[in-house]
């Protein structure tokens, strides 16, 4: 229907029907500019350990059960926001308890950040086509 373009395509497949064949498109351009409104990536658990790649934030540990942890405890002024939840075993996270890191002798590893949604496509599809690399500011 002429509403898009194919900027590229992956030689090595194809789309079929019973009459033709077409290119597998890998990146196309839409020709009528259509209005997306910003991703969020909506705070939750799940996207909590997707972020910190289901290590603890503490030790760096991945093979003992993980939770989600308050690095300014709630009971302190701490709220619920990228910046403030963290990824941790039981067992930092019960020895932390409700203090700071600072107070606990445990230091974060990484600082907790706000992701962007680029981080979760490449999650979610595995390895980011090098096609698609200029087009996701990861060039």
């Amino acid at each position: 229907m002429n509403k898009a373009e194919i900027i590229s395509i992956d030689p090595r497949r194809e789309i079929r029907t019973p009459k033709k064949s077409f290119s597998w498109p890998t990146v196309i351009r839409i020709k009528k500019y259509v209005s997306v409104p910003y991703k969020r990536v909506v705070l939750s658990r799940k996207n909590i350990l997707r972020r910190d790649s289901y290590k603890c934030s503490y030790c760096g540990r991945g093979d003992l059960p993980l939770t989600v942890d308050h690095v300014i405890p709630k009971a302190k002024g701490g709220d619920d926001s990228w910046e403030n939840l963290v990824t941790a075993c039981t067992y930092c996270n019960n020895k932390k308890g409700d203090r700071t890191p600072n107070e606990s002798g445990l230091h974060l590893r990484i600082k907790p950040y706000t992701p962007s949604h680029i981080l979760f496509i490449k999650n979610a599809v595995g390895k980011i086509d090098e096609n698609w690399k200029p087009y996701l500011y990861l060039s």
